[in-house]
């Protein structure tokens, strides 16, 4: 932060946004203010996009934007842009794939280089001070680019016009036209098929420390979550062993925070030591799910007791007073990335006194530390291991881990915390309430449901939008902002069948039904049942795109289909799942093939080819036996239960309320003989599994 210097910034609510707004470089917000006086002026912009908890962004910042004759330069020659590509994912998904349409790769970062007109022509993503080999300075860029516009502009417009050009086509040519007829689809939901993608996703499993893929590592759930279905559907002993290593070896790692739970973002190595520092609200969200879904398959105590950790930490550190989580915890700290994490053994020592030695043993903490004369806590020992190797009480030392993790917690509290980004997002929020679904069916907890209940209220209080726009994207200092996208409405809709399941409020059901319907009619295309990401109403971007793969979170499109595979079956709505299907089958060749950038996807073939079941639970003690059903593994379901007789719904109907609660398991709402005990259930789901 540079002294007497304010810029644009300094009325923004966003946390990144605030933390430019004293550079010396002349920043704008995204909106019509810049783009006029880029026209009006005939000046090339730079668009800077980048996130709160990013730790390259910080380093540019000091580098660069705080650096008087760069910014000099930056407010002589370019109309300036900062964007949160939080608030912002829209322009960050056009931005981000035109650069990697220049350079091949991308990430944050991101600075492009757009016309008077917002077309990209060049960019990248950091740029150091002085430059290095393969990478030039940021001033080398900024004089390049300001000398190519002045002498060449017609020949920029061309570049430009051309590259917008490919990128609208290339979003197009991925997906086809709206399939003719979904009826034969019985080539593509198959089980061979599911087999196919079995192996492609083995191809690249790493079979001794889990995940996929060499480093970076990324958590990838929902590629975790295709391997525990497939093995509940096929017995197949390796995709639930590569699920259970996988999440093992992070939670063992030091990708996880030992001593106040949750996951960083990824791990800079494949073995899950060392991470990339900031925690974010989407993956750890994304985390607890799978977590959640392995402890009802496996009731492994060790996944129970990291979704117990990581839910605290969202609750302790990320919870809003007000209501909803905040967004994320930044990587750095007193200006160092990893800070407030990394361990000495002298600490360690005199916190723990006569148990450190154990407890360094276990956390593999060394005089010489592990990460830049640091130790970053990881073990690669369960603790019963421990226990045996040490000859010690398995129970004794246990108990030892836990206060000993309690001391060194009050101790990181006297540490300068990491920032924490305080804006609320709707999709990242909605992926924290199905999340917290998951969990309380898991585990039982009534807490969880509790948290799940009032953040949704707050939700639907605080990201409710005009008559234009029936939801805002993001919440930050008491003021919601910028139409919601896709994920938002998908990802809302989820969330509100998750929390239909675990509460039986049949109103939760209807706000989805109306939620979807407003989706359908503001975010469709003509061209293919996938949907836009942006609203058909929003005016400030140069294209709309239509986001397909999974990436850190699942795609819009994704979800969007699985809730209308859903909901046709809650409201009777043929056309729904006709749709659903139709968006499946347009990526059908890439799902297989490529099923890491398509697993949410991959998921759904799951549930179309093995049979959606539908099950209803009705009788006086449907909430006893709801709650003794949760401890099921079921990988999809349509569920609905009721202490009374209900005839709104299609699944319900002509089932009375009696007093010994029934289970229906239905199939297009024709329904086998009801059951009361749950494992009769397990045999009915077996046999629908197989017609």
């Amino acid at each position: 932060m540079m002294d007497g210097f304010a810029n644009r910034l300094i009325h923004e609510t966003s946390p990144y946004l605030q933390q430019h707004a004293h550079n010396p470089v002349d920043w704008y917000p995204w909106g019509e203010e810049a783009l006029q006086k880029a026209k009006k002026e005939n000046k090339p912009i730079v668009i800077s996009i980048g996130y709160a908890a990013c730790h390259w962004c910080h380093v540019m910042e000091k580098e660069s934007f705080e650096d008087i004759g760069t910014a000099n330069f930056m407010n002589a020659h370019f109309i300036n842009i900062k964007v949160d590509r939080e608030e912002r994912p829209d322009l960050d998904h056009i931005y981000m794939d035109a650069v990697q349409a220049i350079t091949g790769s991308g990430g944050w970062p991101l600075n492009v280089f757009l016309t008077p007109g917002a077309k990209p022509f060049y960019g990248g993503t950091y740029f150091p001070p002085e430059a290095m080999p393969g990478r030039p300075s940021w001033k080398e860029v900024l004089k390049s680019v300001a000398e190519a516009f002045e002498k060449r502009a017609d020949e920029i417009e061309i570049q430009a016009h051309n590259l917008t050009a490919y990128l609208l086509q290339a979003d197009s040519s991925v997906l086809k036209r709206k399939p003719q007829d979904t009826d034969g689809f019985d080539k593509v939901f198959n089980k061979k098929n599911l087999d196919s993608i079995f192996e492609n996703i083995m191809g690249s499993a790493d079979k001794k420390s889990g995940g996929f893929g060499n480093a970076p590592k990324f958590p990838q759930t929902s590629l975790i979550q295709f391997l525990l279905y497939h093995f509940y559907f096929t017995g197949n002993k390796t995709a639930l062993e590569h699920a259970c290593l996988s999440l093992d070896k992070m939670i063992g790692g030091g990708i996880y925070d030992h001593i106040g739970g949750g996951f960083a973002r990824y791990s800079t190595d494949k073995e899950w030591t060392v991470p990339h520092f900031e925690k974010m609200l989407y993956d750890n969200a994304l985390l607890v799910t799978v977590l959640s879904e392995s402890y009802q398959l496996t009731k492994n105590i060790r996944y129970k007791k990291t979704i117990e950790q990581t839910i605290d930490f969202i609750s302790r550190e990320l919870a809003s007073p007000n209501g909803g989580f905040f967004s994320s915890l930044d990587a750095d700290s007193e200006g160092v990335e990893g800070k407030y994490y990394l361990w000495n053994k002298k600490d360690i020592d005199n916190l723990l006194k006569e148990d450190s030695q154990l407890f360094c043993n276990f956390y593999n903490v060394s005089n010489y530390g592990n990460w830049e004369e640091g130790n970053i806590l990881h073990t690669t020992k369960s603790e019963k291991e421990f226990a045996v190797e040490n000859e010690v009480d398995e129970e004794y030392f246990i108990h030892l881990l836990e206060t000993s993790k309690t001391k060194l917690l009050q101790f990181r509290a006297r540490r300068e915390v990491p920032r924490v980004d305080k804006k609320i997002l709707l999709n990242w929020n909605a992926l924290m309430i199905a999340a917290l679904c998951k969990s309380y069916a898991a585990l039982g907890k009534e807490e969880y449901k509790r948290q799940a209940v009032e953040n949704m209220n707050f939700l639907l209080a605080n990201f409710m939008g005009d008559d234009e726009y029936l939801f805002f994207h993001c919440y930050s200092n008491g003021k919601s902002k910028f139409a919601a996208f896709l994920d938002d409405y998908s990802f809302l809709v989820f969330a509100l069948i998750q929390l239909q399941e675990i509460t039986a409020d049949v109103s939760y059901l209807f706000k989805a039904r109306d939620i979807s319907e407003y989706a359908i009619a503001n975010f469709s295309s003509s061209e293919s049942d996938c949907f836009f990401y942006t609203h058909k109403n929003q005016p400030d971007i140069i294209i709309r795109k239509k986001e397909i793969y999974d990436g850190a979170t699942p795609s819009g499109n994704s979800i969007m289909a699985f809730n209308l595979l859903y909901l046709s079956k809650i409201f009777n709505k043929p056309e729904w799942e006709k749709m659903a299907i139709s968006m499946c089958l347009c990526l059908e060749k890439l799902i297989i093939k490529y099923p890491a950038p398509f697993a949410t996807w991959a998921t759904l073939l799951q549930a179309l080819t093995y049979n959606l079941p539908e099950i209803a639970i009705v009788g006086k003690e449907a909430e006893k036996v709801l709650k003794s059903f949760f401890s099921t593994f079921i990988p999809f379901k349509v569920l609905q239960s009721s202490a009374l007789e209900n005839q709104q719904f299609p699944l319900l109907i002509g089932k009375p309320a009696q007093e010994k609660t029934r289970i229906y398991v239905c199939k297009n709402y024709s329904c086998r003989k009801p059951v009361t005990e749950i494992s009769e259930l397990r045999k009915l789901l077996a046999e629908l599994a197989e017609n």
